[in-house]
């Protein structure tokens, strides 16, 4: 991806006054706060040793359900940048940053138009890896503007990260172009923007929110759609109750059932082990290609 000039869109969202740099303030590093982990990685990746990354989502949480603490309050009130996804992902976390006085960068305003109106539908935009291309870009721009000191090592480690992105987007690109099916089955819809890049279709069986609970019609059809099909496998989430996917799995005849990660956040494990994006995004990749039966 071209990191040439400044886009429209990025120009409003660098724009604020009254600026002081980390420098300014008397400190070495500037104090960033992600709201979840796709962010807190992007910003920690781009801004690395000059800046400290903090993930208002603690690990292992569902970022859907946070409430935010007085000292995640004060926390978000101090940091010379927050970093939040908008369009009702996380409520308290939009309230907190319309409320402050920092800058605050919304990565939704770096995608385009048709691109902001999809992600209030949907707003897993992280998994598909040519829009987190679009993220690590505004956030290095971002930092930039608030630490112009390291300004070049932004763009170097943005350019970096970018590059990798590139080749996880070929690895999907390649990995899924010869399959016997193209049909995805989730748990929920959290898939979309990794889907439509690669040619896949999704169902979940239930909606948008992993809370929502199918109704048995929904069950049924789904249920008869898969042996059309000849899906093979039905996919749940590490911190999702498997029991939806479990009844469809025994309903269309004793299919297997397998994680995938939708990255919203990482365990404390996962982290310990040295799982990261890249990581988690290429064991979803392998673990796709088996329930599609890819060559």
């Amino acid at each position: 991806m071209l990191r040439g000039a400044l886009r429209p869109v990025l120009v409003v969202a660098l724009a604020w006054a009254g600026t002081v740099s980390p420098a300014d303030a008397g400190r070495d590093r500037a104090r960033v706060l992600a709201a979840f982990y796709p962010l807190e990685w992007a910003t920690d990746r781009v801004g690395d040793e000059h800046v400290d990354v903090t993930g208002l989502t603690p690990a292992g949480a569902e970022p859907h359900d946070l409430e935010l603490t007085t000292d995640d309050r004060a926390a978000i009130e101090d940091a010379d940048l927050l970093v939040v996804l908008s369009g009702g992902f996380q409520p308290a976390v939009e309230e907190s940053a319309e409320q402050r006085d920092g800058p605050t960068l919304d990565v939704r305003r770096a995608l385009s138009a048709s691109q902001q109106r999809r992600a209030e539908r949907d707003p897993h935009i992280w998994l598909d890896p040519l829009v987190m291309q679009e993220i690590v870009d505004a956030v290095a721009r971002r930092l930039a503007a608030i630490d112009t000191q390291h300004a070049a090592a932004y763009d170097r480690e943005a350019t970096a990260l970018i590059a990798e992105l590139d080749e996880l987007d070929g690895e999907f690109t390649s990995g899924l172009v010869d399959c016997e099916r193209d049909l995805l089955v989730t748990a929920h819809e959290a898939f979309g923007w990794l889907t439509r890049r690669y040619g896949i279709r999704q169902q979940g069986v239930a909606g948008i929110d992993p809370e929502q609970e199918p109704k048995p019609q929904r069950l049924a059809e789904l249920s008869d759609l898969v042996r059309d099909e000849g899906v093979t496998t039905i996919f749940t989430e590490a911190r999702v109750s498997p029991k939806i996917a479990e009844t469809l799995a025994a309903e269309a005849g004793g299919l297997r059932t397998a994680v995938l990660n939708p990255l919203e956040s990482l365990s404390a494990n996962e982290r310990d082990r040295g799982e990261d994006y890249l990581s988690v995004m290429r064991t979803n990749l392998e673990k796709i290609r088996v329930a599609l039966d890819c060559s």
